[in-house]
Order: structure tokens, then sequence, then C-alpha cells
């Protein structure tokens, strides 16, 4: 069966979470490799606390935030750990992306971003679903405020790209 998350190409099949049976996507066909990848093992890990080791270790492949970019402009708003994202572009208008949280948890959440967006162009990055986390079935097991934590970092992550986007259309 098909589904239709704004993703182009999604399987959907029957996963068991805990004792409970839900419809989740089985494979992605229309996001970044890297952040297919990612979502893959997200999607293949089970119980959910395995998920959340996975996140962890995710988190801990950033590198050291720098002190300097903590500050109020780059701290992702209504999320309830501290958390800050900052985007940089290369000499090729491709996207960098730094962040860092004070939970571990969250830092995970945000190494989804760093891992599998950074590098990307704005285009590619703007392309992305919003609610791709559904795709990793960590909406089910996430505390609501978590959820709108990560959909804060991405929505605060693709507004960065588009003002850069568009300024940079402007000067070309």
């Amino acid at each position: 069966m098909t589904g239709g998350l704004g993703v182009s190409s999604v399987q959907w099949g029957w996963t068991r979470l805990n004792e409970t049976f839900i419809c989740m996507p089985e494979s992605v066909t229309s996001l970044p490799p890297a952040l297919e990848t990612i979502v893959n093992r997200l999607q293949r890990a089970h119980p959910a606390k395995m998920k959340y080791e996975l996140l962890i270790r995710y988190g801990q492949k950033l590198p050291p935030f720098p002190e300097a970019e903590r500050v109020p402009e780059n701290q992702v708003k209504g999320c309830v750990s501290q958390a800050w994202l900052v985007t940089h572009y290369d000499d090729q208008g491709r996207v960098q992306i730094a962040a860092d949280a004070d939970s571990q948890l969250v830092k995970g959440l945000l190494a989804i971003l760093v891992l599998g967006l950074g590098g990307l162009t704005p285009a590619e990055i703007l392309a992305v679903p919003s609610d791709f986390i559904k795709l990793t079935g960590l909406d089910v097991s996430l505390t609501p405020s978590r959820n709108n934590g990560f959909m804060n970092a991405v929505q605060f992550l693709k507004r960065q790209v588009a003002a850069y986007a568009a300024e940079s259309q402007v000067t070309h």
C-alpha cells in the first residue's frame, strides 16, 4: 500500500511496536541519501529503546558546538531542552549545519538534521518533507513536547535556509 506523507514513494507495511501492530513506512525513495540511511536505520530499530540508543549514538557523532554560537538567535524556540542550530554556507553554496542541546536525546534528534541534511543545497533541504520524522516511527514513541521541539528545529532550519536562498537569488 502506498502512503502520502508528501514523499513521492513510500512503501507501507505492518510493523510490531511493543504489543501493537501499526502501519509504518518500510522504505523511502525520495529523501536525500544520508537522511534516507538514517531513516531506514531508525525504522529497523525495535523496540523504542533501541531507537533512543541510536539517537544518542548519532548525537555523539556531532562535532563540538562553538560557544560563540550559543546565542539567542541560534536557539531553537519551543523546545523543552536548550537547543541550538546554526547554518553556514560553503563556497559552493551548500548548507553546513551545526547543532547542540543540553539533552542527549534532543542532541540525537538534531544530529538527524546535521548528518542527514548537512552538505546539501538549500533547494534540496527545502524539498524534504518537514514531517519526515514520521517515517522513522519516532513520532509514536517520543513525547509530544519532543515531537514539537523537533518540528520546531526543522522549521527553524528551513527558515534559515530559505532566507539564505532568497538572499543569494537577489545577489545573483
